[in-house]
This record gives structure tokens, C-alpha cells and sequence, in this order.
């Protein structure tokens, strides 16, 4: 695991009052796509609902399928390893450093490469 993605899987999370060390949450493997896990720094219980915020990590040559979120604008913000973002906008290089901004209901696919990846995923929620 890259140093920066490390530093913020054991940093703090402060939000209002509230403080909590991402250290103490749980990395859990994804319900559908095998190789992907994820830690849930924010909840949309913490936010009533209007924004999640999470780490992601993809073993290396493994993928998360197509999908979408029709409620919710996300943002990828590439730590390390590297891979593709495939939509029907075209492909996306994942490199550090590479922010994506993947539009509501917009079908799309991550694939990570020989060393993996670890994304920052955040999701906004877009009233209709």
C-alpha cells in the first residue's frame, strides 16, 4: 500500500463535533465484485445522506464491473497503483493524481492493473 493512501487509512475524520480514527473502521470486501474493498470513512447516515466518502482498493488485475449510481454524481481521486475507468465517454487512464468525475447514472467499469489500485470514491447526492 502506497505511504499517502496509508496516511489516510489511519488518519482522523472530523466532522461537526465528531471525531473518529479512520484506523478503527473495518476494510470490508465488496457485496458483488471479488478483489475490492473498501473502507467507509463517511456514511450517509453521518451526512443525511447527501455524501459517502470512502478508500478503495482494487487487487491488482481485478475489476470492478459495470455499474452505475442514479442518484449520485462520484469522484475518483487516484492514490496508487494504476488501471482504467471505462465509460461510454471513452477510456480513462488511473494514474496518481488523476481525478475523475463519473456523472449520475453514467455506466462505468474499473480495472485495475499488475500493481493494483487505491482510489479515494466519494459520492454526491443529486436531487431530481
Amino acid at each position: 500500500m502506497n505511504a499517502f493512501f496509508t496516511t489516510f487509512d489511519q488518519g482522523t475524520i472530523i466532522h461537526g463535533t465528531k471525531r473518529l480514527s479512520a484506523a478503527s473502521l473495518a476494510w470490508n470486501k465488496h457485496q458483488t465484485f471479488a478483489g475490492v474493498s473498501l473502507k467507509n470513512l463517511l456514511t450517509g447516515e453521518d451526512t443525511d445522506g447527501m455524501l459517502t466518502c470512502h478508500l478503495v482498493r482494487i487487487e491488482p488485475n481485478m475489476s470492478i464491473g459495470r455499474h452505475s449510481h442514479p442518484d449520485s454524481l462520484e469522484l475518483h481521486e487516484v492514490v496508487a497503483g494504476s488501471g482504467v475507468c471505462v465509460t461510454q465517454n471513452g477510456t480513462i487512464p488511473y494514474t496518481p493524481g488523476t481525478m475523475s468525475v463519473i456523472g449520475r447514472d453514467l455506466p462505468h467499469e474499473v480495472h485495475a492493473g499488475e500493481d493494483g489500485l487505491y482510489l479515494f470514491a466519494k459520492f454526491v447526492l443529486l436531487k431530481s
